[in-house]
């Protein structure tokens, strides 16, 4: 039986009060669902969002709109067993939220190439989707040498815009990694992508970046997910740079793409990060490469991700890192906070259309409330979404590995 529900979270997060038979039973439900890979190595940080968006839901007691609505949120699995998001099981999550009636929001999905899939589903049924994670640009806007021709139009069939996330993407986090590497003193870099939309669209602004910053790219390439080792690539690698070892190796790739295999071998025929150093985006910005690779191997190691550092955050940030501490204990994945962020401007877009006399049912009203965001007073500060449904704060936290986690340098911008 739990077979034919492997869409679903192992899990099943349903955020509201035990409603008693006195008058309460005439609320009417609001579902929300997201839309992770809650199995695999991404599991730290994806399990840290929808911890946060639980804890966003439990703040609000489960209400809306002076309590006429019920809030239930769903957490939603999109990987297989084997621990990475299917094709299959995120389109089967698309058309199972857009088949309930319930389900006014779609939160998701953290893989960008997962993005593209149900993006045109729930578009064309009107629901609105907020993304805490995804970053290739092509989704909401054109880069050019980084997107295709008929992005990100392909993606709204109906030709009215239902996406909008709250990580700033890589043609911006390109600019930054170069900028951080001339800072570390890096002259060259070769440039390693998994061949996911995410990991080629992150490693593609990374190379044109560097490019523009002066820095040698000594080489670009594709690796094998599936192979059993990288000595032969690294030993290719070592003599790149016009016969001789690059002063970094930079891996668009998410964890769960044998990320730590590549960083181990890294280490055995480069030498250590302090040599050589390893570079990776959000999604190696995880306890999961620090698993995968070990702690000794991983050490030094640095990654970037969309956000504020911790100390750069407000009150209302700094209050949310404490709350989930005391419901979940001590996080310290960044990614924790949008999804916090993600389920809260949910919340304040229905509200928003009660205050309006709209019906939240109405899932393209609350479509347009979503979209319709501007100077909005959240846990990551003051933002807007703009036009194409990105957060306007351009801001990455760099981190380094250090005696086994992730510590922040601090907050960058292009």
């Amino acid at each position: 039986m739990w077979k034919q529900f492997r869409g679903f979270v192992p899990f099943l997060i349903i955020a509201s009060l035990v409603i008693s038979s006195c008058g309460k039973s005439n609320q009417i439900t609001l579902k929300i669902v997201s839309s992770l890979p809650l199995t695999g190595s991404s599991r730290a940080q994806t399990t840290a969002i929808a911890n946060a968006m639980q804890l966003r839901v439990e703040q609000a007691r489960s209400k809306a709109c002076n309590g006429k609505y019920r809030i239930v949120y769903e957490s939603w699995d999109d990987a297989s067993a084997e621990g990475k998001w299917t094709s299959e099981i995120e389109i089967q999550n698309a058309n199972n939220a857009v088949n309930d009636k319930s389900v006014i929001a779609y939160l998701g999905t953290f893989n960008s190439g997962a993005a593209k899939l149900s993006m045109p589903i729930l578009n064309q049924a009107g629901m609105v989707m907020i993304s805490p994670a995804n970053t290739y640009p092509g989704l909401t806007h054109k880069v050019e040498g980084v997107t295709e021709s008929d992005e990100p139009y392909v993606y709204f069939p109906d030709g009215v815009r239902n996406y909008a996330r709250l990580a700033a993407t890589d043609d911006l986090q390109g600019p930054v990694i170069a900028n951080f590497m001339i800072a570390q003193g890096v002259k060259s870099v070769y440039i390693l992508d998994d061949g996911d939309v995410y990991g080629k669209g992150v490693a593609e602004a990374v190379t044109l970046a560097s490019q523009k910053a002066g820095i040698a790219v000594a080489g670009n390439e594709t690796y094998d997910t599936k192979a059993a080792n990288y000595l032969e690539l690294m030993r290719k690698i070592s003599t790149s740079n016009n016969g001789g070892v690059p002063d970094a190796i930079f891996v668009g790739a998410v964890v769960e793409n044998n990320a730590g295999q590549l960083l181990k071998d890294k280490v055995v025929i480069l030498g250590d990060n302090q040599r050589v150093k390893f570079i990776g985006p959000d999604g190696l910005y995880t306890a999961g490469l620090i698993e995968t690779a070990g702690a000794a191997i991983a050490e030094g190691a640095f990654a970037t991700t969309p956000g504020l550092a911790l100390a750069d955050l407000g009150e209302t940030g700094q209050k949310f890192y404490k709350d989930y501490a005391k419901r979940f204990g001590e996080t310290k994945e960044p990614y924790a906070i949008m999804g916090y962020e993600t389920m809260n401007v949910t919340l304040h877009a229905i509200e928003n259309v009660c205050a309006a006399d709209g019906d939240p049912t109405n899932r393209s009203a609350v479509r347009d409330a979503v979209l319709a965001i501007r100077e909005f007073e959240g846990a990551l500060g003051i933002w807007s979404f703009d036009n194409n449904g990105d957060i306007t704060i351009p801001y990455f936290l760099v981190g380094q590995v250090q005696n086994g986690s992730f510590v922040q340098f601090g907050t960058f911008t292009p």
